[in-house]
């Protein structure tokens, strides 16, 4: 079967079904390491992370702790920082938006490295040369390469990495993006690249509904009402454990929480904050009467 050529080949990276099994960063190190490709040198075994797995620990509270993880490589940026930090053209972009750095050229700039917002390119010591993912482009290229996808995305067992082709709205990439929300990292601003990001968990906050305290037993069904400041309104229930959360919800503002349940006294939370994932902790409720 031919390969498709595409006018802008692109990685959507889909966070909320990332498992963190190390499967893309393992298959990246086994296509890099131990050899020189025709866009790269070798990838040390240790210290470079081309396909970099950023993990974290969500929730302030014991009772409510999540992780998230977002899979991480060059994002091949429309306007790359590094190639402006480059000399002599040690950093190009393709005419299909994949950024290579020229092994050759690019040997003692190590300003390519401290110009990256991502912090997607590396230092090798020992050949004094920045380095990062070239989308396996050396792959792509190649007529008699059976894939029809870099290394990384090939591995991929969940479909978290997705390849394809970003100029096409019909493409399987396209309906992707289109479908789910994106969630580019914060530190490329406004600044298109050929990695998308989606799904890149926000805040949460969180909490517990029971009935009075000597009951000993938790509220299924309670009504939770999350105001914020500018009038959105987000609504759930508590679940089989008593538990409620509110999910994606911007970093920084104070929300209005209203829990309600009939019989019982409403209970409000005026200024719950979303400086971070946050649990609100356990309500008691009161009977009306």
């Amino acid at each position: 079967m031919l390969k498709k050529p595409m006018k802008k080949p692109g990685i959507a990276i889909n966070s909320a079904r990332c498992m963190a099994c190390y499967a893309c960063f393992m298959a990246c190190k086994d296509e890099h390491c131990g050899w020189d490709t025709a866009l790269s040198k070798s990838q040390p075994e240790m210290g470079q992370y081309w396909m970099n797995i950023k993990e974290w620990e969500r929730g302030d509270n014991p009772r409510r702790v999540k992780t998230a993880t977002v899979p991480t490589p060059c994002s091949h940026c429309d306007n790359p920082a590094c190639m402006a930090a480059a000399k002599d053209g040690a950093v190009y972009k393709r005419d299909d938006g994949i950024v290579i750095i020229d092994p050759e050229k690019a040997v003692g700039q190590k300003q390519i490295v401290d110009a990256c917002p991502v912090g997607a390119v590396y230092w090798n010591e020992a050949l004094q040369l920045p380095q990062k993912c070239t989308m396996c482009a050396e792959l792509l290229d190649d007529p008699d390469y059976p894939g029809f996808e870099p290394r990384c995305v090939e591995a991929c067992p969940n479909q978290a990495l997705v390849f394809g082709d970003l100029a096409d709205p019909e493409s399987n990439i396209s309906k992707l993006i289109a479908a789910n929300k994106v969630t580019q990292l914060e530190c490329l601003g406004d600044m298109g690249s050929s990695v998308v990001h989606l799904n890149i968990p926000q805040t949460f906050l969180a909490g517990t509904v029971a009935y009075p305290k000597e009951l000993e037993e938790v509220c299924i069904g309670a009504n939770v009402k999350v105001t914020g400041e500018d009038g959105t309104v987000y609504e759930t229930v508590t679940n089989w454990a008593g538990d409620w959360e509110v999910e994606d919800l911007p970093r920084g503002k104070s929300w209005k929480v209203e829990i309600t349940f009939d019989g019982f006294k409403p209970v409000v939370y005026d200024n719950e904050r979303t400086d971070v994932d946050h649990y609100v902790g356990i309500t008691y409720l009161e009977p009306a009467i």
